[in-house]
């Protein structure tokens, strides 16, 4: 099952679904107020998302265990699914999953939630996911990045965002993080893009056949920027659990 990331939606694994629809079943999911799916007026904190993900399991596939793949934000709701129901998820692939984030990334965050509060989501996120891209990035997907989150609705971001690295609730950084992650019992795959995300993580999963790894040198959509390496690297690991 793949989660995508925070203002993102299920067309960032388009990438990911020929070759992994032609070994899996492969259910690619729009979180609520994503892409194609509804956009009430509230419910957009990560236990809100994992619920949602939690239900869809229980009433459409019942009795059956995914691996979840989650970018980003879907790296966190795949951990916080994975901690209250452990029966439903087999094994967790977070791709440069908003876990560990450090401590001193909190005030970037705050300042980012009250801009998203008081301005035009459409122009302050672009800007930015701008230095989230690298060299490997391709300029049509910036392009298309850009374009989609300036057609989704003003009050998902601004509420989604907050949630996600703020509050006593968050788990994205601190002792929260660690806990969250060192309750998982299912094997994590982490991949990051730093060296120091990579050694923060690494001894919170502590699951056979877990593994955090550095991917030096992609964008934070790593799955986008180096396709072929990504998908050999993740099929190889599930097809190994």
């Amino acid at each position: 099952m793949m989660l995508h990331g925070w203002a993102c939606d299920s067309h960032d694994w388009s990438w990911q679904l020929p070759l992994f629809e032609s070994k899996y079943r492969v259910v690619d999911v729009d979180l609520r107020g994503h892409g194609r799916s509804d956009a009430p007026p509230t419910g957009y904190t990560p236990r809100d998302f994992a619920a949602d993900v939690e239900s869809l399991i229980t009433t459409q596939y019942p009795g059956q265990q995914f691996v979840l793949v989650g970018h980003s934000m879907g790296g966190q709701v795949a951990a916080i699914l994975g901690a209250k129901r452990p029966d439903l998820v087999k094994a967790i692939v977070s791709v440069d999953g908003t876990l560990g984030v450090p401590l001193a990334a909190q005030p970037v965050y705050e300042q980012l939630d009250a801009a998203l509060k008081a301005g035009n989501p459409g122009d302050i996120i672009p800007p930015l996911f701008g230095g989230l891209y690298s060299t490997e990035s391709d300029p049509g997907i910036i392009r298309w990045q850009t374009r989609r989150i300036q057609g989704m609705q003003a009050y998902v971001l601004r509420q989604s965002i907050g949630p996600l690295f703020l509050g006593p609730d968050q788990v994205a950084m601190g002792p929260n993080s660690e806990a969250l992650c060192r309750s998982l019992k299912m094997p994590v795959y982490a991949m990051h893009r730093s060296q120091d995300r990579v050694n923060t993580v690494a001894p919170w999963f502590t699951a056979p056949k877990s593994k955090s790894e550095l991917w030096q040198g992609p964008g934070h959509w790593i799955m986008l920027d180096r396709k072929d390496a990504f998908n050999a690297a993740v099929t190889a690991w599930i097809d190994a659990l």
